[in-house]
């Protein structure tokens, strides 16, 4: 028998079913807009004010800035699109931990590889570029429910854009130590012109071979060297040395074209730049044609991925 409470009495609060918290953080839309614009207007001004005191105070925020704000605020972007059900711990650990180790396995094979000849751009591409899937089989070996062609494209991308923040931080710190007098203006130029392309380069090829490595991934995690693995690995190593050696066929087009000739010595000094005008003009045009095309396909191929992975219809 239940006997029901004097008047008066305080009943006691039962507590209901409490919301599970979210499996991702909340992350606004849009942030990765004001982390891009917030970072140009920091790194403006910063060099401004470099250039204006001539003051070093100011040169590692211009490095790290100028290194990491482009590669951050993809990350960012992935993340909020089609990232969040991976997870901020997959997609930090491949940009920093897959980066770093990509960035110090090519490091100790790249030195030996000093020549300029398309040869030595295809091997520096695949040094590169089994670093960084190296690295980021390493950032996703504890995770095996992680796999699908969305989820490697992602996180490929973090992994490129992390290889591509460390190593501009390395290319402007010898731009600045070795530029004697012109190592600000060196840093400046580096970082404006040449270190979004390279971001830009180094998290599309190793999406693409993160997309399809992933996509044959075991569902107890292990991952699998089928051929078509081996294929987009080739492939995205071919697109790499197209990109790097652009300069250098760029500089023996410029130079047919206008019969300058095409002796060896043009290349014996690791790419010189082309002299005269009508020389220049040819070298930009056919530099920024050759890296815009590289780019397109490039695009090309992660889109042709991108269509083909159903997991990928679900995100914006």
């Amino acid at each position: 028998m239940t006997h029901s409470p004097p008047p008066g009495m305080p009943r006691a609060r039962i507590p209901g079913p409490q919301q599970p918290p979210p499996p991702y953080p909340r992350i606004g839309a849009g942030l990765w807009k004001r982390c891009l614009g917030g970072g140009l207007a920091v790194w403006a001004l910063a060099a401004l004010a470099t250039y204006t005191t001539r003051h070093t105070a100011l040169l590692p925020t211009l490095i790290l800035l100028g290194g990491f704000l482009v590669p951050v605020a993809f990350v960012l972007w992935a993340y909020e699109r089609h990232g969040r059900d991976l997870g901020v711990s997959a997609v930090l650990g491949c940009f920093l931990t897959g980066g770093a180790l990509g960035v110090v396995g090519a490091a100790l094979a790249d030195p030996s590889l000093l020549r300029p000849s398309f040869a030595t751009s295809t091997a520096v591409g695949l040094i590169e570029e089994a670093a960084k899937l190296g690295g980021l089989v390493f950032a996703l070996r504890r995770q095996p429910a992680i796999r699908g062609t969305r989820a490697g494209l992602v996180l490929g991308a973090a992994v490129g854009f992390g290889f591509a923040a460390l190593e501009s931080c390395g290319r402007a710190f010898h731009a600045v130590a070795s530029g004697g007098g012109t190592g600000l203006r060196t840093l400046l130029e580096t970082e404006l012109l040449h270190e979004p392309l390279t971001s830009f380069g180094h998290g599309l090829w190793t999406a693409i071979a993160g997309g399809v490595l992933l996509a044959r991934r075991r569902p107890n995690g292990h991952f699998r060297l089928a051929t078509p693995v081996v294929a987009a690995c080739l492939g995205v190593c071919l697109l790499h040395a197209l990109w790097d050696a652009t300069h250098g066929i760029a500089i023996w087009l410029a130079a047919s074209l206008s019969g300058a000739g095409l002796g060896r010595e043009l290349f014996a000094q690791g790419y010189p730049p082309p002299s005269g005008a009508a020389q220049e003009h040819l070298f930009a045009l056919f530099s920024v044609g050759g890296l815009a095309l590289v780019a397109l396909l490039g695009l090309a191929w992660m889109r042709s991925l991108a269509h083909r992975g159903s997991s990928w219809r679900n995100t914006p």
